[in-house]
This record gives structure tokens, sequence and C-alpha cells, in this order.
């Protein structure tokens, strides 16, 4: 079950019979708009998932999607966010290293060029479609779980700066899902080119990791 609430930010007034709809990291799909109720709720009988809702048609959140999220708006008309392109100022332009080779992916009709093993030379050239494509050529089968770990990755990125370890994320999946799925083994099965710091990050459209090269 995912409960969302929409709410102002000053005065904590409900947003009532608000559009709100999720979209599905794993087949893309939309559920809803369905309007919040009169205390800014509304709730979706889903299984845990990893994705995105928007209100009003425009994107507020993305990651996982599961029990209560909170979403609180200065107003309706208020710009949202985007979880396409680089997640921070530190990963804009290119990561091109001495003698890069590179090759190109067509991601929605257009070429997107990543280094031999398929980091992207320009961060901001990620998107979803990006995700889906490489790891469609890697041979990886996306589920819920890849999105949450990728999801969690750029978010992460987003806030300190640099990629997290194994460690934060065992941290961070024990807390969200189990002791047996948050652990080194199942995260490095999910992303088995490398673990979450190298197949993870390249998905992810982060930097390599030190040393990498």
């Amino acid at each position: 079950m995912v409960c969302v609430n929409v709410v102002m930010k000053f005065t904590h007034q409900p947003l009532k019979r608000t559009p709100v709809e999720l979209v599905l990291d794993e087949d893309g799909s939309h559920i809803g708009p369905v309007p919040t109720d009169r205390v800014g709720n509304v709730c979706f009988d889903i299984p845990a998932s990893s994705g995105k809702i928007l209100v009003s048609g425009i994107e507020h959140y993305q990651g996982r999607l599961d029990g209560r999220i909170e979403i609180n708006l200065w107003s309706l008309t208020e710009t949202g966010h985007s979880s396409e392109g680089a997640v921070a100022d530190q990963t804009s332009g290119s990561n091109a290293y001495p003698n890069m080779s590179t090759r190109c992916i067509m991601v929605n009709g257009r070429e997107v060029i990543t280094d031999s093993e398929g980091y992207l030379v320009d961060p901001s050239d990620w998107s979803e479609e990006f995700v889906r494509q490489q790891a469609a050529s890697e041979g990886l089968q996306l589920n819920t779980e890849h999105w949450e770990v990728i999801r969690f990755q750029r978010h992460w990125y987003e806030i300190n700066g640099r990629q997290a370890s194994v460690r934060d994320m065992i941290k961070h999946f024990r807390k969200q899902w189990d002791e047996d799925r948050g652990s080194n083994h199942y995260l490095h099965q999910l992303f088995p080119q490398g673990g979450p710091q190298k197949q993870g990050n390249r998905l992810a459209g982060l930097l390599r990791t030190k040393g990498e090269h």
C-alpha cells in the first residue's frame, strides 16, 4: 500500500481534490491520476515498488513507493523536479579520461556516448530509458529492486556529492528490505557485473569509482 499526503509547506493545509499519479519504474506503467480526499490523502493498493509521484502532472518525488509519503508544496503551480539528467552540479560536464574508447547507444532515437564499459561520458545524458537500454546491452533484466538501488544511488550522490559505498547501501536496504536482501551478497546478485558500485553506478549515470580507469 502506498499512501500519498499532499499539503502546503507553511500552513500544512491539505490540498483537496488534487490529482496524484504513480509512474512505476519496472514497466513504466501509470496508476491514476486519483484525486486526494478532504485531508489531502490518496492511497494506492499496490505492493512496494520503485517509481515517481506526479501531483497535478508535475513530478515531485522519485524513489521507493511504500507506506506513507509526504509531499509538501508551496503551491499547485510550483515547479517540480525531474529525475532525468545529472543529479547534481558535480556530475555535469565530461567524464572523459586519457585514452578512453567510446561507443554509442541509441536512447529515444538519439545517440548517447558512453565509454567502452557503458559509463556515460556526459552524466546529463542520463534518463530512465538509458537505464533500460544499457541494462539490456549488459543482459540484465531490471526489476523493482534494481530500480530502488539506482534511485538510491542517484539520491545519495545528489545529497552527499559522492557515490554510496556498499556499506551505505547495506545499511539502507537492510532497513528497507530485510537482513538477507540487504546484504553484500544479494546486492552483488542484483548487479553481477561488478556489483552495485560498478554496474549500479553505470546504470545510475554516475562517475567511475576511483581506480577503475
